[in-house]
């Protein structure tokens, strides 16, 4: 809140607004529910209030069992790039996304059925090149004593080095039910998110958009304590953190 011309009880009412929409919001709406006369002092708090978010879940480790895949999520291109747009997984209107949520396997004493029980989640938006920062993604987020799970992408091939154990299954319709469950339960419901919240989204605010979307997430169960943590997560000071 530093540094910012808008008072401090706007700022309560955006971090209320924020939390009490599991979804999202857009800065437009949160305008209107301010009743405030700019945008763009709005959409540039907005944006505050998610880093703190970020900054907040990237304190913490990733632990366990973990699952780790990737998603390509659109994003909003000038109209130089529109005219220069390629198709499938290298199009500039695709961002690579690398998602990975702890599941714990769990098995019913009665029936002995089996499932996976999920915790938290992390999603960290990949630059072009995609080997190398997968290895810094599993790197500062995931514990050195966790269990990975993913497909066969030969771009996973370095995570066994930072890890206790890497796990590959071949990627197909069952792998994405069972192994892979939860990892593309999230990307899915991120996709449906930004598309029906925010529409067009530029490259360079996805992470942030992506970090208001794990932070909720991380704390669904959490009800109308999410608004007290909100506020110490925004009031805290992040200059010193390692990461």
């Amino acid at each position: 809140m530093s540094h910012s011309n808008l008072p401090v009880r706007t700022w309560y009412l955006a971090m209320a607004f924020m939390s009490f929409s599991k979804k999202g919001l857009s800065a437009k709406e949160l305008q209107r529910q301010l009743n405030h006369k700019y945008y763009e002092p709005i959409w540039a708090m907005m944006h505050k209030i998610r880093e703190a978010m970020g900054n907040r879940d990237g304190r913490y480790e990733l632990t366990d069992m973990i699952e780790f895949d990737e998603a390509y999520l659109g994003t909003e291109t000038s109209e130089k790039e529109k005219k220069q747009l390629k198709r499938g997984k290298g199009s500039q209107k695709q961002q690579n996304v690398a998602v990975m949520a702890e599941s714990v396997p769990l098995e019913a004493p009665e029936t002995g059925k089996k499932s996976n029980y999920c915790r938290y989640f992390k999603m960290k938006v990949l630059p072009s090149h995609r080997s190398t920062a997968i290895d810094k993604v599993i790197r500062e987020n995931l514990s050195e004593m966790s269990i990975v799970f993913s497909d066969k992408n030969p771009t996973y091939g370095n995570i066994s080095d930072y890890v206790e154990v890497h796990i590959t299954e071949k990627s197909d319709k069952e792998t994405t039910v069972s192994t892979l469950k939860w990892v593309h339960m999230a990307i899915s419901n991120a996709k449906r998110t930004l598309l029906g919240i925010y529409h067009k989204i530029k490259g360079k605010y996805l992470q942030n958009y992506l970090d208001e979307f794990c932070y909720k997430l991380n704390r669904r169960y959490f009800g109308e304590h999410l608004f007290d943590r909100l506020t110490v997560a925004v009031a805290d000071d992040y200059r010193y953190d390692k990461r």
